[in-house]
């Protein structure tokens, strides 16, 4: 099951500028997508979206994975195999790049063989299933940035590899390690230079994943969107791990 042709949700505008602080944003530098580069362990160099980019774009697809009740945590790996990711994402106004305190930035995606908590054997693969790996969200602090350790994901059919992403402001915090009420202000997707990718997938258990890779340029969902559809600046090796990082400008309107 993918989400390929999942209808766009809400059309909510959206800045996206990759690994820039909020002070450095400028909501009228809405113009080419810049790139800058970085090294994978093959001697390769990847194009990353360059610092203080500010693209004005859409939400992209929820898409058919999401669940309800995510836990609260800034780890969300629950030991799961698969090469260390550590996100910073950083939560801007986008009409005044002020950063924006206690959003509570959520994240979901695949394990490294493509598969769901909740929904595993979509992708062809069984393994236990208890419905909230690599699941969960984080409070930002005062200064807009969400810290969150998961793992690289894996792929499934029809897909690039990709982290679903939800943005909510006035949440509360339940006795069970989750959150209530308050408003969901972006739905996007975050992605990862299709270089990198390639790497990670010669590396178990991304290689015993048994379903052809979509590659970034053939994904419909990112669309080659750059900074302005989610590709994060990512950095590292497969042997010592990954950093991810990347702005969101939200409209609170």
């Amino acid at each position: 099951m993918t989400d390929n042709n999942d209808p766009l949700i809400r059309r909510r505008t959206v800045l996206l500028g990759t690994g820039a602080t909020a002070a450095a944003l400028t909501v009228a530098a809405a113009g080419t997508n810049k790139l800058t580069t970085t090294e994978n362990e093959a001697g390769r160099t990847a194009p990353v979206a360059a610092t203080a980019v500010c693209t004005l774009t859409k939400e992209l697809t929820e898409g058919p994975y999401y669940l309800d009740g995510a836990l609260v945590r800034a780890d969300v790996t629950e030991g799961k195999p698969g090469i260390p990711l550590k996100l910073t994402l950083t939560v801007v106004d986008n009409s005044t790049c002020a950063p924006l305190n206690r959003a509570l930035v959520e994240l979901w995606h695949s394990d490294a063989l493509g598969e769901y908590s909740g929904f595993v054997g979509n992708n062809g693969h069984q393994e236990p299933d208890n419905g909230t790996f690599l699941r969960g969200g984080v409070l930002t602090g005062s200064d807009g940035i969400a810290r969150i350790t998961t793992i690289y994901p894996g792929w499934y059919r029809g897909r690039c590899i990709h982290i679903h992403a939800k943005v909510h402001t006035n949440v509360t915090l339940t006795s069970d390690g989750s959150f209530s009420g308050g408003q969901e202000l972006h739905t996007g997707q975050l992605f990862v230079d299709e270089t990198i990718t390639t790497a990670v997938a010669r590396i178990s258990p991304y290689s015993t994943n048994t379903v052809p890779r979509t590659t970034l340029a053939q994904d419909g969902i990112y669309g080659n969107g750059g900074a302005a559809a989610g590709l994060m600046t990512v950095t590292g090796s497969t042997s010592a791990g990954y950093t991810g990082s990347l702005t969101l400008g939200i409209d609170q309107s």
